[in-house]
This record gives C-alpha cells, sequence and structure tokens, in this order.
C-alpha cells in the first residue's frame, strides 16, 4: 500500500499539467496593476505595497545566517540545496516586488515573479530531497526546478508582449507545492511538528492567494487601513517565517527533520 502511494506525487503532477493543458492559455486580468492601495509616504507612491514587502528580506536573512553554519546538519542536509534557493529567493522578493509596486507594469513585473517562482522552486526542492528523492540529488533537481521557475516567467512575458499572456507555467508552480508538501510528508511518515509547521505555512499562503484577490474589497471593508495585497505580503512573509522557525527548530534540537530512507 505505501508503494502505491509513492506514485501519488507523480499521478498528481501529471493531472495538473494534462488539467493546465486542456484549460488552455490563462491570461492575466486586463486590470492586474491597478492595485488598492494609493497611499504615498515620504516619496514612496503606493507605500504600503511597497514596504510590506521588507518582510521577505527579513525573513531570508534570518534564515541564511541562521541555518548557514549549520547546512551540512542530517536536518537539512539533504534539502539544503532547495532550501538556500527559497532563503536567497525571498530576499530578492523584496526588491523585486517593492520595484514593481513602486511603479507597476509587465515589464516590471518580470522581476516581481522571477523571485517568487525562485522560493517556489526552491521549497519544492528542498521537502523533496529532504523525504522523497535518493541521497545526491538534490542539487540537480534544485537546478533543474530552478531553470523551470526562469523559464515560466518568460514564456509569461513572452506571450504577453504577443498578444495573448499565458500563466500557466507559472501557476503550476505554486500549485505543485501546495498539493505535493503535505502529501510527500504524509507517505514518508514526516514527524507531526514539522507537518504542523509546513501546514500552517501553506495554509497561510492560501489565505495570502485569497486576500490578493479581495485587494480592493478588504481596503473597503478595513476603512481603507489595509489593502488585500499589502495583506497577501503580511501572510506570506508569515507563511515563509513558520517555514524558518521549522528549519532552525531542526538544527538546534535532536529532532531534526524527518530524512528519506531512500
Amino acid at each position: 500500500m505505501r508503494r502505491a502511494a509513492n506514485y501519488l506525487p507523480i499521478l498528481i503532477t501529471a493531472f495538473c499539467i494534462l488539467a493546465m493543458i486542456v484549460q488552455g492559455p490563462i491570461p492575466q486580468t486586463e486590470n492586474y496593476h491597478a492595485f488598492a492601495d494609493e497611499t504615498s509616504f515620504l516619496g514612496i507612491p503606493h507605500a504600503r505595497d511597497v514596504l510590506s514587502n521588507l518582510g521577505f528580506a527579513c525573513v531570508g536573512l534570518w534564515g541564511l545566517l541562521g541555518l548557514w553554519r549549520h547546512r551540512r546538519h542530517p536536518g537539512i542536509a539533504r534539502g539544503w540545496p532547495g532550501y538556500a534557493l527559497f532563503l536567497i529567493g525571498l530576499i530578492l522578493t523584496a526588491f523585486g516586488s517593492a520595484y514593481y509596486h513602486w511603479l507597476p507594469d509587465n515589464a516590471r513585473l518580470v522581476w516581481d515573479r522571477l523571485p517568487i517562482a525562485l522560493v517556489c522552486a526552491g521549497l519544492l526542492a528542498g521537502v523533496w530531497a529532504q523525504t522523497a528523492l535518493p541521497p545526491g540529488r538534490a542539487g540537480i533537481v534544485t537546478g533543474l526546478l530552478a531553470v523551470y521557475a526562469v523559464l515560466s516567467v518568460l514564456w509569461w512575458y513572452w506571450t504577453e508582449l504577443n498578444g495573448q499572456g499565458d500563466l500557466r507555467p507559472y501557476l503550476l508552480l505554486q500549485i505543485l507545492p501546495i498539493l505535493l508538501i503535505p502529501l510527500w510528508q504524509a507517505i514518508h511518515r514526516t514527524p507531526a511538528v514539522e507537518r504542523l509547521w509546513f501546514g500552517a505555512a501553506l495554509l497561510l499562503y492560501v489565505l495570502a492567494k485569497v486576500a490578493e484577490v479581495n485587494d480592493h474589497a478588504l481596503l473597503a471593508a478595513t476603512y481603507s487601513a489595509l489593502s488585500g495585497h499589502t495583506l497577501k505580503h503580511l501572510l506570506a512573509t508569515a507563511a515563509a517565517a513558520a517555514l524558518v522557525y521549522r528549519l532552525l527548530q531542526a538544527v538546534r534540537s535532536a529532532a531534526p527533520l524527518a530524512v528519506s530512507s531512500r
């Protein structure tokens, strides 16, 4: 039964790819750049959307500084190439997203989406290597997923320039971690505390996406105190912080992250 379960991630990935193919191109909404936040602070336009990205840099630096000297610890060693990409991606996201929100347009959006795609690729590679991949494969898998991440954004931008934007490869990279990470951890019997922290992080990220699509509604509901997109940044930062906290726990305690026996 457990051997059969090992094929579930492959089947789910194949199903998602097939669904994307059947769906056809997924364009960006026409008013995507019309964010609710119109505040200005010290000459910074869209100040809340811009400044709320600082949390990503703080969490990324926290993780890199705290985990670098422990990168060979058995709790994170197999997944370290992916986790390192995840943390570096967080720092780059702070700059890329702030740059985009300063003056939103498609050209700047490339620099927002590129690091976000790398964050997703890194997290996917890190957990995959730590739970399911044979030893020694993490670097190759991380590299391949990083290339896919970059190509997914370049594909969107190229199709956008040609009149019909297609977000499918980029969206796939955001969907797969939400589906596959809990599945890998369940199949390979990851300790409950780890599954709890990762599950909480994924839930926070889903809530961040919900906030994103309710940008204007949340600004109105909070009497202009907080827009949905600003809240998205804060929730996504909290999600990343939960993951970093768990990784730090793994290298500081006697109970490391589960490691695949394969």
